[in-house]
């Protein structure tokens, strides 16, 4: 039987240590201000916990959401850890058809497992759960990232650009769009230089 994308990555998630470390994502941590006491916060794909547990480290309610037990195990003993309380859900992120969002800040970093033909659908979703004048933060790896090889899946399909960006997400106030290629030390699974882009997108309010 064939393993399925769960299987996998609980399986990653299952190794000694943390496959992204235990710090945040620096560009999550250098939008600290962003975050602000009694925001609701959802952190999309967060793995083991870092981004969510961090956020919630400055006074937001924070929803991490993952499809990997063993990810969330560990996020749990994270967010002991450090003292706060996070609301964890177990959740395929191609299923929010549920989910009304009323979020201030959604959060997607990495989230490129993604193909183009499930990415449109899950832009749509990020764009209904973050609520009006509400942001949504977003790190991923440009198509360049598949030759440095230092994170990320091996499709180049799978990455943005900023332009690629700007236009999903045409009527939301682009607060900050940048390219750079900078040095990652997330872990195992993020070293290296990387190929990267950064967002910070503010939807508009309801007329």
């Amino acid at each position: 039987m064939n393993d399925t994308p769960k299987d996998l990555w609980n399986r990653r998630y299952e190794a000694d240590g943390f496959l992204f470390g235990r710090e945040p994502n620096a560009f999550v941590k250098s939008q600290a201000h962003l975050f602000k006491a009694g925001m609701d916060v959802l952190s999309i794909a967060d793995g083991e916990g870092r981004n969510g547990v961090y956020v919630a480290r400055q006074g937001a309610n924070v929803t991490s959401v993952d499809f990997s037990e063993a990810a969330q195990e560990k996020a749990r003993g994270l967010a002991d850890e450090h003292g706060v309380e996070v609301t964890f859900e177990q959740r395929d992120v191609y299923n929010w058809d549920d989910v009304t969002g009323d979020f201030d800040v959604v959060l997607a970093i990495f989230i490129q497992f993604a193909p183009p033909e499930k990415r449109g659908k899950l832009f749509e979703d990020i764009k209904r759960l973050v609520k009006p004048g509400g942001l949504v933060v977003m790190q991923g790896y440009r198509p360049e990232q598949v030759d440095f090889k230092t994170g990320g899946p091996p499709n180049a399909e799978n990455m943005y650009t900023a332009e690629l960006l700007r236009n999903a997400f045409p009527d939301f106030d682009i607060q900050h769009l940048v390219e750079h290629d900078s040095v990652v030390d997330e872990g195992i699974g993020h070293s290296g230089l990387s190929a990267l882009v950064d967002m910070v997108a503010r939807k508009p309010e309801q007329p």
